[in-house]
């Protein structure tokens, strides 16, 4: 009897710390701009971890099409937090609708277009995609954004191509092999997939390596963070703090460990099937994550000096990139965590 009550009193003080530690934690919903891409890893890799739950946070994450879907769930009141590209902060900010990012996680975008496998012969450089069907994950979203400003870069109308929504993922993969589309704006582990079939696979233009992105760019140019709206990080400073954490501790876990190891913690349905082509895919990215999840404010100078040149309602706002962005939760992060801010 004795032992039975005192298995019933093992129980019921579990039961107790259990409900406590769920009545503690902050539910916060994440909409993800294409939680299968590679780009938004840490965002889902958080997840796996355990490191959203030791934060204090009840995290839900909302998988959506791309970047500009996550924002509408934002702006829409659906969700609390974008796992997007930082692009989507300066953009808006010409429109006076101030976001800020508050720890990024993605050194380089990780955008490439490439070219439809059964249009190789008469697609060999971005002027030849003028009057062709270009796919992007959702118009409006990074991916749009990027061919735009390859379009006008290479003296094209972006307003010349026909721009097509093709998700990403398995999606983007299927309008490519199947020829729905000429070409299109993808990223890993879409890319790698498609040169696993087929080899001669034409790049027209990459942004996964530092040297590429310098090439296009001219300078760093960060892509995936998490932001929201300047009121919504103002007035929940502790919930902004606690995602901080979760995504600096993943990213020192990413760069400690082997991309087997990564691989290993992420959903079975977003590695898919061919395990050794995602592996391959993760292995090329790895070098792409940031590894303090701080904001280089010349890379968001970068991403303004992309704007105003491809865009000319962002050229005559006068945005003041300053504003998109802090670094404070980062630094305090690190503080936190005994990392040296870099």
């Amino acid at each position: 009897m004795r032992k039975l009550l005192g298995r019933l009193a093992a129980t019921l003080l579990a039961l107790v710390m259990t409900s406590g530690l769920a009545a503690a934690q902050t539910k916060i919903t994440v909409a993800v701009g294409g939680g299968a891409c590679l780009c938004y890893l840490p965002t889902v890799l958080a997840q796996q971890l355990g490191e959203f739950d030791r934060a204090g946070l009840a995290v839900e994450l909302v998988d959506l099409k791309g970047g500009s879907d996550a924002l509408k769930a934002v702006l829409g009141g659906s969700a609390d937090v974008v796992s997007g590209y930082f692009d989507h902060c300066v953009n808006l900010a010409a429109k006076k609708q101030e976001l800020q990012s508050f720890v990024v996680y993605d050194r380089y975008p990780g955008l490439v277009l490439v070219v439809s496998p059964s249009h190789n012969g008469e697609i060999k450089s971005i002027k030849d995609l003028a009057g062709k069907k270009v796919g992007v994950s959702a118009p409006g979203s990074s991916t749009d954004f990027f061919l735009k400003y390859l379009l006008k870069k290479n003296g094209l109308d972006p307003a010349g191509v026909s721009v097509i929504g093709v998700g990403l993922g398995a999606t983007a993969v299927a309008a490519m092999e199947q020829g729905q589309i000429d070409a299109a704006v993808m990223l890993d582990p879409s890319v790698t997939v498609l040169q696993g079939s087929h080899p001669d696979l034409r790049i027209l233009s990459d942004t996964r390596t530092q040297k590429d992105t310098l090439g296009v760019f001219g300078g760093e140019y960060p892509g995936g963070a998490l932001y929201s709206t300047a009121a919504w990080v103002a007035s929940h400073e502790k919930e902004v703090q606690a995602l901080t954490n979760a995504i600096v501790n993943t990213l020192a876990w990413i760069h400690s460990h082997s991309a087997e190891d990564i691989m290993a913690k992420m959903p079975p349905e977003m590695v898919g099937k061919n395990k050794e082509l995602y592996l391959a895919a993760l292995k090329n990215t790895i070098p792409m994550y940031s590894e303090t999840g701080k904001m280089d404010p010349k890379g968001a100078d970068a991403v303004l000096a992309v704007f105003s040149e491809s865009s000319p309602e962002v050229a005559k706002a006068n945005v003041d990139v300053s504003k998109t962005f802090t670094n404070k939760f980062v630094e305090q992060a690190r503080k936190t965590t005994g990392m040296n801010a870099k």
